[in-house]
């Protein structure tokens, strides 16, 4: 490429698309990746692109080659043999395509360095920007784009939101994708990169860093080609917005399975940790704190403070609570001798005035919301940690409102933790539909509040 950075604008805006390998064949990739375009409501121009075409595909007009289109091509995804890629991609460069996503397997991750490098020599040649090979490539919710080769009906679509999820395993990708829906996460940009043999974890990040949709961004990363180029936008970005990150590969057995997975450069992991923890990363281990992290940081307000107060509707619940703020080096909170008489006012004889509070298992939306009104008024609290068993007396809907008007109206951060079967999964699905982060443990709740408040003291 002539630029340092990649521009992904023409991938991820385009106005018009060509699919090269579309087909009517069901079950094929070319003719799923055309219909999740139709599917999704592209309002762009489609030109299916097969060498055997007989004048249409799915009822549009088809080509023999991007060359028979005498339109401007913003975009091209080509699904086709591998060892026919370098010869489409020429034919995308003389087309004047503006951006390309290469869906084919078959290059370096099995062996074929000589062709993946000429599809980098052909990408050069004509300074075409190519996602992949040998990955899902893009999904956009706001422009319409969609170059999942995966069913629609077998994948959960996110709503549209600010997390931008990017992937270098299709296959990661596509089962966060999917919880992120049942989470209730909101999806900005979804970009898998696989081998990248062009457009590569750099020029993803930059491209986010400035993307005024994405809050947060969510990386997968096998391996990083361009290390110093790397860091140098990780310096900037983790500035601006939250990265939370987790690298596969960790053991030296992952760093063998993510080379034969995507050709990465799998590096030791001490040196990606370090870097990880230097230039303010958000650094996970597995994919539940992937999800945790990206939940509270796209919502909550920075904080630097970790002084934490834990309301509670069962006792048992506040003391688990308590002990996972102190596995995550948080504290319990405080409170002034001013808003415990307030408490002494408002709460029934049985609630110990104490944090964590325990407000008694027949709490109702009044007793909630006073407690919740004093306890967020104190200086001496940073933020919160309310459980919400909704298996007691008085715990209902109301609840749900009282807490999310609570959560989204503070200036201070609070995350709800609720466990239970499918009357407690409906308010979960309330709160967190509000914009609440709701998780199904204390430890998550507490390692989450750690992580929002690391990277508030980093970006201070």
């Amino acid at each position: 490429m002539t630029q340092k950075y990649a521009d992904l604008t023409p991938i991820m805006y385009p106005k018009s698309v060509a699919i090269i390998g579309a087909t009517d064949n069901t079950g094929k990739i070319g003719n799923i990746i055309m219909r999740n375009y139709i599917d999704v409501g592209f309002s762009g121009k489609i030109f299916p692109i097969n060498i055997n075409s007989q004048g249409s595909i799915l009822g549009f007009k088809a080509y023999k080659s991007v060359l028979d289109v005498k339109q401007n091509i913003d975009l091209a995804v080509i699904a086709i043999p591998a060892q026919a890629v370098p010869a489409a991609l020429e034919e995308c460069g003389k087309a004047h395509v503006k951006g390309v996503v290469v869906i084919s397997a078959g290059f370096a991750e099995v062996g074929n360095v000589d062709l993946e490098k000429e599809l980098e020599r052909v990408a050069k040649k004509y300074a075409l920007p190519v996602i992949g090979p040998n990955c899902l490539g893009v999904m956009d919710l706001r422009s319409r784009i969609n170059t999942l080769f995966l069913p629609t009906f077998k994948l959960d679509k996110p709503k549209i939101g600010n997390i931008s999820f990017v992937s270098q395993s299709g296959a990661v990708g596509s089962a966060v994708l999917d919880e992120m829906m049942h989470e209730g996460f909101g999806l900005a940009r979804f970009i898998s990169y696989g081998n990248a043999a062009v457009i590569d974890e750099v020029d993803v990040l930059n491209y986010l860093m400035h993307d005024k949709e994405t809050k947060v961004i969510v990386f997968y990363i096998e391996g990083v080609k361009r290390g110093k180029e790397f860091v140098e936008v990780a310096k900037k970005a983790t500035k601006i917005k939250p990265v939370v990150i987790i690298k596969g590969g960790r053991s030296d057995a992952g760093m063998q399975a993510a080379h034969s997975h995507t050709a990465a450069l799998a590096g030791g992991y001490e040196a990606y940790d370090a870097v990880f923890r230097q230039f303010g990363f958000t650094a996970a281990k597995d994919l539940k704190d992937l999800l945790n992290y990206a939940k509270i940081l796209s919502g909550q307000p920075l904080c630097t403070g970790n002084r934490v107060a834990i309301l509670t509707n069962g006792g048992g619940m506040g003391v688990l609570a308590t002990d996972a703020l102190a596995d995550n080096d948080l504290k319990q909170a405080q409170l002034t001798e001013a808003s415990q008489a307030t408490l002494r006012k408002t709460m029934p004889p049985i609630v110990n005035i104490r944090l964590p509070l325990d407000v008694g298992g027949d709490a109702d939306d009044k007793r909630f919301g006073d407690a919740l009104d004093v306890i967020e008024a104190d200086p001496g609290v940073d933020a919160l940690i309310v459980v919400a068993l909704f298996q007691t007396p008085g715990a209902d809907s109301r609840v749900a409102e009282k807490l999310i008007h609570h959560a989204t109206g503070m200036k201070k951060p609070m995350v709800v933790i609720c466990m239970g079967g499918n009357f407690t999964e409906m308010h979960k699905i309330m709160l967190e539909s509000s914009g609440v982060p709701v998780y199904s443990s204390p430890s998550d709740a507490a390692s989450s509040l750690a992580a929002l408040i690391s990277y508030s003291r980093y970006r201070q």
